[in-house]
């Protein structure tokens, strides 16, 4: 048994307020997405219906439902991680695995991290001058979506280079030993055990690419479209843009139309977080070490 001293009873003491003081910090971080949450169930909620979600929206945007927003969105969503995912995990395989350490690498993750503070609406104006007037995309799903990823480039590339990074140098070098080469080691054994952190980065595109305006209010998002989009040429409403236009543009709109528009984008993104999560945990559980 320890004998109970004054310095032993001070250190509990100190060590229970740290408990109190970082889970006071953590509720403040979670206390105001749950008030979010909950203004937009309570004020949302009512319009919520499987017609909101199936129909178009009538009636100059006052009336009807979100099926071609809804539609759009699902579109540059799924467009720009075609572009970027692949893109990101190349750069960043490159940046972990073969790039030396000289100023030319270094040069590169600074440019990353620069890329990653560059505010959205100076994206919107390069997708306009590049993918827009350059490519002649014209606007359209492609150009925003292409946009987009040019945005949410320096997430995936960053999570991907972590998790690779985490994976043991051990297991690169037994592979070297039996006689691998560096790019069969990087893709039998490296990246299916950075898989998981590179869906890390996936989740937090998908999250931000839902979510932005700016960049495809110039490059592809339509003010309002009756018919959805049939290809990547075409333009299409979304649901941030449209859930802007609801909420400034449009007199007459019901004053719980724009919470239940902001209540299924919000949704759509947590139940695709929530798949991406599931996988990633059940990626993390077959791992070994």
């Amino acid at each position: 048994m320890f004998e109970t001293t004054a310095l032993n009873t001070r250190s509990r003491r100190i060590e229970g307020l740290v408990r109190i003081l970082f889970l006071m910090m953590a509720v403040m971080l979670i206390l105001p997405v749950l008030i979010i949450l909950g203004m937009l169930i309570a004020r949302g909620g009512p319009v919520l219906s499987w017609a909101f979600l199936t129909t178009p929206p009538t009636n100059g945007m006052t009336a009807g439902g979100i099926l071609f927003p809804l539609v759009g969105t699902v579109w540059l969503v799924t467009v720009a991680l075609i572009a970027s995912v692949p893109v990101g995990v190349a750069a960043a395989i490159y940046l972990s695995e073969y790039a030396p350490d000289n100023w030319l690498t270094r040069v590169i993750n600074l440019a990353i991290i620069n890329l990653a503070g560059v505010p959205s609406i100076v994206h919107a104006l390069f997708g306009v001058g590049a993918f827009v007037l350059f490519f002649r995309f014209g606007t359209s799903i492609l150009a925003a979506s292409l946009t987009l990823a040019v945005m949410t480039l320096p997430v995936v590339i960053v999570a991907t280079r972590e998790s690779l990074r985490s994976v043991p140098r051990a297991f690169r070098e037994a592979c070297w030993n039996m006689g691998a080469t560096r790019w069969q080691t990087i893709r039998k054994v490296v990246l299916p055990n950075a898989i998981s952190g590179i869906l890390t980065g996936v989740i937090l595109e998908v999250s931000r690419t839902a979510g932005e305006t700016a960049p495809i209010m110039f490059t592809g998002a339509a003010f309002f479209l009756p018919f959805l989009p049939q290809g990547v040429l075409d333009q299409t409403m979304a649901m941030s843009m449209h859930l802007f236009v609801i909420s400034t543009a449009v007199p007459g709109v019901p004053e719980e139309l724009p919470y239940g528009v902001a209540l299924v984008l919000i949704s759509m993104v947590l139940v695709m977080n929530a798949l991406s999560v599931g996988f990633r945990m059940y990626l993390r559980g077959k791992k070994k070490w």
